[in-house]
């Protein structure tokens, strides 16, 4: 006998609650093992202090208590081990400074990150992304802090990561370089701008992850009719945070003012015929492997806040060429200031 329409949901339902309680469980589990490392952590700290004439007495400690440890509950409480639980607490010696929402492997990934800032930026993109370890491990990897510095200050990127503001600005959420290394396309080898565009599709969850918070896919090679014209956009995303369309066009070449102006086109047609009474200006993202900045600056009006362009990479930034990066927004800055 087959089941009936209130079969089938109830079937769902209680597959609900299953499933419901199997993610509470394995959160439980996972925080009450955070609490039982911070908690390891703090003795130690106790214990080391209250013999620190002795330059060397955490070391000892925690030799000593490796050492009885791993014989009865295994590897995972070896010396390394150990020596991070009292990391752990020093940087976090409020537990109610802990989110329920990292597990410890989350927490391992943020030890190693001594700039405060950087660390609680980090925290409050995970729990509020819901981020995987996996995903939180990719961010850091991809300098994400630093490079949505380069283009912003600590306090609004802090700001924003926490809720306490909204984005107001594109150039607060569109990161330049993009890192693409998810793709797996080889830098310096031939390919076409529909073989990226056909890599990016079938990598949407990383892409989407990359462009930042508040990204919904739309469209791709959206076909607009222009008066007996045909032409194709690229990507077409929606942002929830800025209330507006984003038109991603993509160019495996060196950025051109023919470009831009194509890409002005396609965010004109949209404002004008898709964009609704309480959303914001389409925003156009042109998406190169190069570019020249003074192009864009004298392609585009001096008030210009809706088209942007972003060079990509097809691999992970080295501490090297950010500190350059870094280090050229704050000459610029600095230039700015003199002349003022």
């Amino acid at each position: 006998m087959l089941p009936s329409v209130s079969g089938n949901s109830l079937l769902s339902e209680v597959k609900d609650i299953i499933l419901k309680a199997r993610e509470t469980a394995i959160r439980s589990v996972n925080w009450e093992r955070t609490l039982m490392y911070w908690h390891i952590g703090k003795r130690i700290f106790q214990e080391e202090q209250q013999g620190k004439e002795r330059a060397d007495y955490g070391s000892y400690l925690i030799k000593y208590l490796s050492e009885q440890l791993q014989p009865e509950f295994g590897s995972g409480f070896g010396y390394r081990h150990l020596e991070r639980c009292r990391q752990f607490y020093r940087l976090f010696p409020i537990p109610s400074a802990l989110r329920t929402q990292l597990n410890w492997t989350q927490y391992k990934l943020l030890l190693p990150i001594e700039d405060e800032h950087k660390r609680e930026f980090y925290i409050a993109e995970a729990v509020k992304n819901n981020w995987t370890s996996r995903q939180l491990e990719r961010q850091i990897n991809s300098s994400l802090y630093e490079r949505l510095l380069i283009s912003n200050d600590k306090e609004s990127i802090l700001a924003i990561a926490k809720k306490e503001k909204q984005p107001s600005h594109p150039a607060e959420i569109i990161k330049d370089p993009m890192v693409l290394e998810f793709l797996g396309l080889k830098p310096n080898a031939a390919y076409y701008e529909k073989d990226l565009e056909q890599s990016i599709i079938n990598h949407l969850q990383e892409f989407i992850l990359e462009l930042g918070n508040g990204f919904a896919f739309v469209a791709r090679q959206k076909r607009i009719y222009i008066d007996g014209d045909d032409f194709f956009i690229d990507l077409v995303f929606y942002n929830r945070l800025i209330q507006c369309f984003v038109l991603i066009e993509l160019k495996i070449g060196k950025l051109t003012h023919q470009d831009l102006g194509q890409l002005q086109m396609y965010v004109n047609y949209y404002d004008r015929t898709e964009r609704l009474p309480h959303e914001n200006q389409t925003i156009g993202l042109l998406l190169c492997a190069d570019k020249n900045d003074s192009v864009v600056k004298y392609s585009l009006p001096e008030d210009n806040k809706t088209l942007l362009a972003s060079t990509y990479q097809l691999y992970l930034p080295t501490e090297n060429q950010l500190l350059r990066e870094l280090q050229s927004e704050l000459d610029n800055f600095l230039s700015k200031t003199d002349n003022e």
